[in-house]
């Protein structure tokens, strides 16, 4: 039998913990580890998409630093590291500085609340779906930002694109989460990986999973929904202006978001940690990294929509989908009930 351990009773920690108390060294000692655990999972993605997109495009894809190119975008992070960072002189420079550090705010804050494993959580709080929805809507405020304060009207129109995508397809988004959360009947994150200890959501929920899965790919600026970017005809888009570590950070908060996203999608329907032989924390990472690759596998797949058409698709079709699905919903549990 393994004794119980108190952090207390370990000599390299014992004295810091009874110092500030278990609330705050808890929360210093997950945000930490959650900030090493954003870069190194950023470096991971950005080399799984150019290899994903080397291999469906029958080439290698990097290969030279590192085994099969591993190490390639650390050495890539390393060289922003050492950029330049240029600040054109016509730019707001205040809301210039501001929006690359504001968009990684949502990423770090969303990760506290991400339940990795049972007893793997900074904090699990009563509403924790809401806090990450709510954070993550400071993220189109950083993009916005950044494209009105860069005085470049690729940047402007990339933002103005943004913030009518992201306003979109926020509402489906909502929509088919509220389906699972009113038959959990609760925003608590273990609560309603709990209740899927024997069946999980997408069973029940097909319908709002794969509206979400959209809707996330879309909040992300993901291909074939990457017009905020779009390099054929906006350059880079809203950070077109941005070089060095501030460009770097718009691409640490996406593949941030991106992972956030996978695991809200876990969480809600595909039972999160849970799963046979392997441990929790193991389950929970390989749900994760398999949606991750479904959306890498569609950038690289399929081309990139009309702005129109990215839009009427949204209103048009999945907002009354997502509807009519969280109405049939709310009709049947209350049926069950009655009954």
């Amino acid at each position: 039998m393994i004794p119980n351990i108190h952090l207390k009773d370990i000599p390299l920690l014992g004295p810091a913990y009874q110092f500030i108390g278990h609330d705050v060294f808890v929360a210093v000692t997950g945000l930490l580890l959650l900030l090493g655990f954003i870069q190194v999972n950023a470096l991971f993605l950005i080399w799984l998409e150019r290899k994903v997109a080397g291999h469906i495009q029958l080439r290698p894809g990097p290969m030279e630093v590192g085994p099969h190119g591993l190490l390639q975008t650390l050495v890539d992070g390393i060289k922003l590291m050492g950029k330049e960072l240029i600040t054109p002189t016509a730019v707001d420079k205040p809301m210039y500085w501001l929006a690359p550090i504001i968009v990684l705010i949502p990423a770090v804050v969303c990760f506290v609340v991400i339940p990795f494993a049972p007893v793997l959580q900074v904090r699990d709080i009563d509403v924790g779906i809401l806090l990450i929805f709510s954070f993550s809507s400071l993220t189109v405020l950083a993009i916005l930002m950044g494209g009105w304060a860069s005085n470049n009207k690729y940047s402007l129109i990339g933002a103005a694109r943004s913030v009518a995508q992201i306003i979109a397809y926020e509402i489906p988004l909502l929509l088919s989460t509220m389906s699972v959360i009113i038959m959990t009947n609760s925003f608590r994150m273990s609560d309603i990986i709990a209740a899927q200890d024997k069946v999980w959501f997408i069973l029940f929920q097909p319908i709002a999973a794969i509206i979400f899965l959209i809707g996330a790919t879309a909040e992300t600026n993901r291909a074939p929904f990457d017009l905020p970017e779009a390099e054929s005809e906006l350059v880079a888009g809203f950070h077109t202006e941005y070089t060095g570590m501030r460009f770097a950070l718009f691409f640490l908060a996406e593949y941030s978001n991106m992972f956030i996203t996978a695991a809200m999608a876990v969480v809600l329907f595909f039972g999160g940690w849970q799963g046979p032989v392997l441990p929790g924390l193991i389950w929970f990472m390989l749900k994760c990294y398999a949606l991750i690759f479904g959306v890498i596998w569609v950038r690289w797949t399929y081309p990139r929509l009309r702005f129109d058409q990215l839009m009427n698709f949204a209103w048009k079709i999945l907002i009354p989908i997502a509807l009519l699905n969280l109405m049939l919903t709310a009709i049947i549990i209350k049926l069950i009930k009655m009954l």
